[in-house]
C-alpha cells in the first residue's frame, strides 16, 4: 500500500519539479495535456462565475431604476461590461418595460443615455423590438403589440429609432384595418404623436386622414371608433398630455444623440439570441482591459459633468463660495484654453482657420435624403402636393441625380 501510494503520489511531484528523476516522454507529454485542459476548465469555470455576477450587476439596476435615480443607474450599469453583456440588457430591459409599461418612457430614456456612449446597445434593442412586433402582429399578439409598440415610440421620443419606422409601423397596422389593429395604431399614435406633428406634420396628416376614412367607412366596432374620436381630440389639443419627452427624463443633448434607421420590412435583421446565453471567449482579458478603458473614459466624462454641474448649482444657491467657483471658473477656462488649442492645430492642418473639411463615408446624408423625398412622394395626394414637397427639400450640389432615381 505503501507503494501505491508513493506511485500516486509521484505524478505530482514531478509536474512541480523533477526531483532529479527521469520522466518518460509519453508520461511528461500527457501529465503537460492533463495541466492544460485543467487551466482551461478553471479559466472556463472564471468566466461562467463572471457571466452570473454580471447577470445580477444588470438586471439589478434595471428593476429599480425611476425617474429620481436614472442617473445613478446609468452610472451603476457602466460599472458592468455592457458590451460582453448587451443582449442580457437588452432582454432585461424588454422583460421589465413587458410587466411595467407605465415606466416605459424611464427606460426609453434609460436606453437613450447608453445609446449615445454605447451604440451597439440601441442598434441591437430597436432591432429586437421590431422582430418581436412583427412575430406578435402574425400571432394577433394585441398586448404584445401594444406592449411593443409603445416601447418604439419612446424610442423614437428618444431620438433612438428613426421616425420612418413610426410611419412603417401605422401604415401596417392601417393597411387591413381591424378592431385590434386600430386599437394598437391609437394607442400608439398617443404616444408618438407628439414628436411626429413636430418632425414630420404632413406626413401625420396623412396618417389622420386614413383615421377618419376608418371611422367613417371601415366596419369596426364602437369602442373603437371612440377612440379614434377620442385620438383626434388628443391631436387637437396639441397632444398636451402626451408631451415628447417627460419630465426629468430629458437626459441627452440633440449633438449627442444616435439615430438607427431599422426598417420594418428589413429581412436581414438579426435578434443575436446568442448573446443571452454564456460562451467561454477565448481572449476574456483583452476584452475586459478594453471595456475598462472605455468604461473609465465614459465615467470619467460624467463625472467631471456632474461636478460641472455641482459647482454651478453651488455658486447660484451660496453666495459666499466666491473662492471656490473662482478656482472651478480658472480650471474650465484652462480646459477650454487647451480645447482652443487643440482646435487651431487641427484648423492649421487644414489652412483655413476655424473649418474642417469632412468626407462622410458612410453615406448616412444620402440615405436621410432618401428616406426624405420618399416620404414626401409617398404622403402626398396629388402631384401638385408633391411637386410643392420636392421644391422645399434642400439639395446639396452633386445630390440632383437622387432626386430623378427616387
Amino acid at each position: 500500500s505503501e507503494a501505491r501510494s508513493r506511485q500516486v503520489a509521484l505524478p505530482s511531484r514531478l509536474i512541480s519539479s523533477a526531483g532529479g528523476r527521469y520522466i518518460p516522454p509519453a508520461a511528461k507529454r500527457r501529465m503537460l495535456a492533463e495541466a492544460a485542459g485543467a487551466n482551461k476548465e478553471s479559466d472556463e469555470t472564471m468566466q461562467r462565475e463572471n457571466w452570473e455576477l454580471l447577470k445580477k450587476r444588470i438586471n439589478g439596476p434595471i428593476n429599480k431604476v425611476n425617474t429620481a435615480n436614472i442617473k445613478d443607474i446609468v452610472v451603476e450599469l457602466f460599472s458592468a461590461n455592457l458590451i460582453r453583456g448587451r443582449g442580457l440588457l437588452c432582454r432585461s430591459v424588454m422583460r421589465a418595460q413587458s410587466l411595467s409599461s407605465s415606466f416605459t418612457p424611464v427606460y426609453a430614456a434609460l436606453v437613450a443615455v447608453i445609446n449615445t456612449k454605447l451604440p451597439v446597445v440601441g442598434d441591437l434593442l430597436v432591432t429586437r423590438l421590431v422582430l418581436q412586433f412583427r412575430r406578435a402582429f402574425n400571432r394577433d399578439d394585441k398586448e404584445r403589440c401594444i406592449s411593443t409598440a409603445m416601447f418604439l415610440a419612446h424610442l423614437t421620443n428618444q431620438r433612438v429609432a428613426h421616425e420612418v419606422l413610426a410611419f412603417q409601423l401605422v401604415s401596417l397596422l392601417l393597411e387591413t384595418p381591424t378592431d385590434d389593429s386600430v386599437e394598437v395604431a391609437v394607442s400608439f399614435m398617443r404616444e408618438v404623436g407628439a414628436f411626429l406633428l413636430d418632425a414630420a406634420p404632413r406626413v401625420l396628416n396623412a396618417v389622420f386622414d386614413t383615421f377618419r376614412s376608418i371611422l367613417h367607412e371601415a366596419d369596426i366596432d364602437k369602442r373603437v371608433q371612440y377612440m379614434i374620436e377620442v385620438l383626434f381630440q388628443v391631436r387637437r389639443d396639441g397632444f398636451k398630455n402626451s408631451p415628447i419627452i417627460p419630465e426629468g427624463l430629458d437626459l441627452v443633448e440633440e449633438d449627442e444623440q444616435i439615430v438607427h434607421e431599422v426598417a420594418l420590412d428589413d429581412d436581414d435583421l438579426e435578434a443575436q439570441d446568442e448573446l443571452n446565453v454564456f460562451a467561454a471567449d477565448n481572449d476574456f482579458a483583452e476584452n475586459e482591459q478594453k471595456y475598462n478603458a472605455v468604461k473609465s473614459e465614459i465615467l470619467g466624462e460624467s463625472e467631471d459633468s456632474e461636478s460641472g454641474h455641482g459647482s454651478e448649482s453651488d455658486s447660484g444657491s451660496d453666495s459666499g463660495s466666491e473662492s471656490e467657483s473662482g478656482t472651478e471658473g480658472d480650471s474650465e477656462s484652462e480646459e477650454s484654453d487647451g480645447g482652443n488649442d487643440e482646435t487651431v492645430s487641427k484648423t492649421e492642418s487644414t489652412g483655413v482657420p476655424g473649418m474642417q473639411k469632412i468626407h462622410d463615408l458612410t453615406e448616412t446624408e444620402l440615405v436621410t435624403l432618401r428616406r426624405t423625398i420618399y416620404l414626401a412622394v409617398m404622403s402626398s395626394l396629388s402631384f401638385e402636393e408633391a411637386s410643392h414637397k420636392l421644391l422645399q427639400i434642400k439639395i446639396n450640389p452633386g445630390e440632383e441625380q437622387e432626386m430623378c432615381n427616387m
